[in-house]
């Protein structure tokens, strides 16, 4: 059960409101999904973090693709069910297929059972994977 009840655009201040406003524009949709509308108790932090977001998940040297898939990695290793959620359904957007995601599932199961292998034996980092002085 949530902590807040979601605040509807609807039900929105006129701050809220522009930046539900700025999300739809962005994402071309004509709906505020349950995140924003949870952060909207505080404007503060519903706009700092939409800025953030909409800034690091613009296309750069990683395209949108990568960047989701990087998100649904990170949120299936911190457990967050909804975030999992919305960025797979972002990256079938983007076009994830199936099998692609089967795969993403598999380095992510991977990367986690060698990074507990490594942190409990305590491996050390071999010096040929240090960065070079430039």
């Amino acid at each position: 059960m949530a902590s807040v009840k979601p605040i509807p655009y609807e039900e929105a201040s006129d701050e809220v409101r522009a930046v539900y406003d700025d999300i739809m524009a962005t994402r071309g949709v004509d709906w505020i999904n349950a995140f924003w509308q949870h952060l909207a108790h505080h404007p503060a932090t519903l706009k700092r973090t939409w800025a953030s977001l909409k800034e690091i998940m613009a296309p750069g040297e990683l395209d949108p693709l990568t960047k989701e898939l990087i998100y649904i990695a990170v949120s299936v290793t911190n457990g967050c069910e909804y975030c999992i959620a919305s960025h797979t359904a972002s990256a079938r957007k983007a076009g994830l297929s199936e099998a692609g995601l089967g795969e993403l599932m598999a380095v992510i199961g991977m990367a986690n059972e060698t990074n507990a292998l490594v942190s409990g034996l305590r491996v050390p980092v071999d010096v040929r994977f240090e960065p070079k002085e430039r």
